[in-house]
């Protein structure tokens, strides 16, 4: 039985690591020139390779590697155990010859195997492979064959057998890596979003089509298989035994030789176990029928999606390659103002609704930290379709929404009217002690009152006639402090005094107001309004 992903229970780490270096080589700095060694290496049968010639080889290839170089790299791929030093004799011409001839090398039996997998990865394509599905019918033959043979054992013809279990194991293997080959390609064409026209009805023929026929295949045969794999385990060990007389293979040095497949009990209840679903599994015929229901169920999604009216319809591919082209050959202003006009990247701001705006009062300028969440339709959230679904809303009534900002107002106006009250009552604000609202409307003022003259140098009158309220400001050597219960308020170089704004200011004289009117610069009377006399 093969080994795990992770090595066996007794494998140590060191060996796992060891096994991990095996791959170094094809993600390594200068890996085309590791991988062109390697080839050189696991062309033919029994190579044993010196550095010069590893060097003149690569040179026919057009591969400029100098023999230090190519003694590096072999050096390189013998510490992570590809390579393996040789023990030949090395056979040279000349003295010089013999520095670049002294290493000669030869691939290790992991090192061949990793190396024709990379090959195979790096040569397969990108597209769908077909499914070897002939092959179902042939192990359901053999497999009656082999039947036959066991329930005679004493005429089992042992070279036979075992070319029909070779090739049922060989054929089970190469049935299961082309089924999940295809599968995969699948999985990776039905995610795309984009597809969609002359190729979404090729895949959909290849869909109906192909997995159609797989599963037609697998469904007429894997029962025959089951049947003869459940009627071959009684007579199982006359098959191993015979087997088991062949001549084969055995270690030098004791260690354990890896067997072909079908010499072995748990061989045979792998095999079974795939076509039964042995402890609670799912089967491999159930596993695949449940991938073509899957697919099958994704490429009516994806039709659906196209047919919607309100979908995205057909795919973007060619407007977003269209972009990308633009973007390539665009400078980097120009990309940014390119991408925010395309995908609408623009600083957040609330729009308002005009009379259907919930709150009169979020308007362009309102963040969206303080702005009222708006309510998106569930299709458009969840499923992205704008389509409209059911019957036609009824208009609202705004009389209840009226009725709420109304109460709002007047709730907002009370609590003003208290804050003016309470600043009018104050009278001189140094020291006083405010509520946070009556403080807020003093800055209020007193920032209306700076922004008439940012340096008083005569005292400056703001009043809030709806409130009832006024705010004299002026210049003053010492500062003003307000006292809150969230906190003290600080007015530097500036003396604040409240009071009620139908009421005459503190710090006017019975009289001054006239004389004030009627005296011009100077204290002299101003003219009669008929001219200068």
């Amino acid at each position: 039985m093969e080994e795990g992903y992770f090595g066996d229970e007794n494998g140590s780490e060191d060996e796992l690591d060891e096994r991990r270096d095996l791959f170094r080589y094809v993600t390594a700095d200068n890996a085309a020139e590791y991988l062109a060694v390697m080839d050189q290496f696991t062309q033919t049968l029994l190579t044993d390779l010196s550095a010069a010639e590893i060097s003149e080889a690569l040179a026919k290839r057009g591969i400029d590697l100098s023999p230090e170089d190519a003694e590096n790299r072999c050096s390189s791929l013998v510490r992570w155990k590809n390579l393996m030093p040789s023990a030949r004799d090395p056979r040279v011409p000349t003295v010089a010859a013999l520095r670049y001839t002294r290493a000669r090398f030869q691939v290790t039996r992991l090192g061949g195997t990793v190396h024709r997998q990379v090959t195979k990865v790096l040569q397969m394509r990108d597209g769908a492979r077909e499914v070897a599905r002939e092959l179902l019918g042939s192990m359901a033959a053999l497999l009656s064959k082999i039947l036959r043979q066991a329930h005679h054992p004493r005429t089992i013809d042992a070279e036979a057998l075992a070319a029909d279990v070779t090739t049922v194991f060989t054929n089970q293997a190469y049935f299961a890596d082309s089924i999940r080959d295809f599968y995969a390609y699948l999985s990776s064409v039905l995610v795309r979003y984009d597809l969609a026209g002359e190729e979404y009805a090729s895949f959909k023929g290849l869909l109906l089509e192909y997995v159609h026929l797989i599963d037609t295949d697998v469904s007429r045969h894997s029962p025959a298989v089951l049947k003869c794999l459940e009627d071959l385990q009684p007579v199982l060990d006359h098959v191993l035994s015979a087997l088991d007389g062949l001549p084969g293979l055995a270690s030098a040095d004791g260690a354990p030789v890896e067997r072909l497949p079908g010499r072995q009990h748990n061989d045979w209840a792998e095999l079974q176990a795939w076509y039964s679903g042995g402890d609670g599994g799912m089967s491999g015929p159930a596993q695949l029928r449940v991938a073509a229901e899957s697919a099958l169920g994704q490429l009516l999604t994806n039709a659906r999606r196209m047919l919607t009216p309100g979908g995205t319809g057909g795919a973007r591919r060619s407007d977003l390659m269209h972009l990308a082209g633009l973007f390539a050959q665009a400078s980097v202003e120009e990309a940014h103002r390119g991408f925010s006009a395309a995908f609408g990247a623009y600083p957040a701001r609330h729009v308002s609704f005009g009379p259907d705006e919930a709150d009169p009062r979020d308007t362009a300028s309102t963040s969206w930290w303080d702005a009222g969440p708006v309510d998106v339709p569930v299709s458009l959230r969840e499923r992205g379709d704008r389509t409209a679904r059911g019957r036609t809303a009824r208009v609202p009534d705004p009389g209840i929404d009226i009725v709420r900002l109304l109460e709002e107002a007047a709730q907002e106006l009370a609590a003003r009217l208290m804050a003016g009250a309470e600043l009018a009552a104050a009278g001189p604000l140094d020291g006083a002690h405010l509520t946070p609202a009556a403080r807020d409307l003093l800055l209020e003022m007193v920032s209306m009152a700076l922004a008439k003259e940012l340096s008083p140098s005569e005292t400056v009158r703001v009043d809030d006639v709806d409130l009832n309220v006024a705010v004299d400001v002026a210049e003053s050597d010492t500062d003003t402090v307000i006292r809150s219960d969230d906190g003290d308020t600080t007015f530097l170089c500036l003396a604040l005094n409240a009071f009620a704004a139908d009421e005459a200011r503190p710090v006017d004289a019975p009289g001054e107001s006239a004389a004030d009117e009627d005296a011009g610069e100077g204290g002299q009377p101003l003219p009669p309004a008929g001219g200068i006399q």
